[in-house]
């Protein structure tokens, strides 16, 4: 996709949705030195343009009682498109696998998995290197998130 031109106003009204997506229309446009309509109509822009692509509400999840966060270290047993379709089954057929990217360097995918505990983790990766060859495997436990945010790092002084 290509980079959408933002001016000054829609990186603010980013950095305000980024930070509570719920906020009214009217207290946006206040923030970022609109009238109601035409930051509604920013907003409408930059979701049409792919820009903005959800809106959703943030859980702790501890509160949930999913406490055990795990970040898997894939390394692929070959880089085939029949690989890549069965890992894309997998992660797609598994709501615990929350993020997966791909790397560069040693390890192939990254994924982060968010699960009750140990069992819950322990049955998940049996299914997982069960069902997809790989030549390495490695999990590594969160102990403790220090940080935690979905905004990212928009300039909102840049003209």
């Amino acid at each position: 996709m290509a980079t959408l031109s933002l001016d000054r106003i829609d990186r603010r009204i980013l950095h305000e949705l980024m930070r509570d997506a719920t906020l009214p229309v009217s207290q946006l446009a206040e923030r970022v030195g609109l009238s109601a309509t035409p930051c509604w109509k920013r907003v409408q822009k930059l979701a049409a343009a792919g820009v903005i692509t959800g809106r959703v509400a943030l859980v702790d999840p501890g509160a949930i009682g999913l406490g055990l966060t795990v970040f898997v270290e894939i390394e692929a047993a070959d880089h085939s498109p029949a690989w890549r379709a069965a890992l894309d089954e997998i992660v797609s057929a598994t709501p615990a696998i929350v993020e997966v990217h791909r790397m560069a360097g040693e390890v192939d995918y990254l994924l982060k998995v968010v699960v009750s505990g140990m069992a819950a983790y322990d049955s998940l990766y049996l299914d997982l290197t069960q069902r997809l060859a790989c030549r390495n495997v490695t999990s590594k436990f969160s102990m403790e998130r220090t940080k935690a945010t979905t905004a990212l790092p928009i300039d909102i002084l840049r003209p």
